[in-house]
């Protein structure tokens, strides 16, 4: 009787602590909505979570099935370029790769955002400050080369990462509108021209 009756106070006290997520989950979810607004260029609806999102900041380990489901739903969003060019000007994609600016609440609608790619990546043996979340890309092109394959890979990491990775953290550039389509074929030959100075 006594072993019954711990089970019963186990069982209580787990069912009140989930009830006590849940109250917690709703205050936070309200706290966001009334501490954030919309300004300028950022608007409020980034705080909505795809299923990508919701999956993959779980405390759990995300389940395969719908990671797999994800990365094929990501995959199907992304799209070759509109002229079928896939590479653009590499120095105009440093510059891409160097700027860490747009895409917030002061930035203006039309303001050219940046990528931002040194926060993460090595990119270039000149440049002295990068970080190292993601792997390096210095010669990117000159060890991967410029087969067809790869240039699919590229675009498509660079348009929509969770197409290949469903929890990647990598920001999907052409998905989410951070970068126009130029800017991404910028830095497409910032990574795969062999004259680029990353590929030398």
């Amino acid at each position: 009787m006594k072993k019954i009756i711990l089970l019963l106070v186990a069982l209580a006290t787990l069912t009140a602590s989930y009830a006590a997520l849940d109250e917690y989950s709703a205050a936070t979810e309200k706290m966001m909505q009334t501490s954030f607004e919309t300004r300028g260029i950022a608007s409020i609806d980034r705080l909505k979570q795809d299923t990508a999102n919701l999956e993959c900041s779980k405390d759990t380990e995300p389940d395969a099935k719908l990671t797999e489901a994800i990365e094929k739903a990501n995959l199907a969003t992304i799209k070759p370029p509109a002229d079928g060019v896939f590479l653009g000007d590499f120095k105009a994609g440093e510059t891409v790769a160097q700027s860490g600016r747009g895409n917030t609440w002061s930035d203006a609608a039309t303001a050219a955002n940046g990528g931002n790619c040194y926060n993460c990546h090595q990119i270039s043996k000149t440049e002295v400050s990068y970080g190292s979340l993601g792997p390096s890309l210095y010669n990117y092109g000159k060890l991967r080369g410029n087969s067809q394959a790869i240039v699919d890979y590229t675009w498509g990491k660079l348009n929509n990462a969770k197409a290949y990775s469903a929890c990647s953290g990598m920001p999907r550039f052409g998905h989410s509108g951070i970068l126009t389509e130029k800017q991404i074929k910028d830095v497409m030959a910032l990574l795969l021209d062999p004259a680029s100075p990353v590929n030398q």
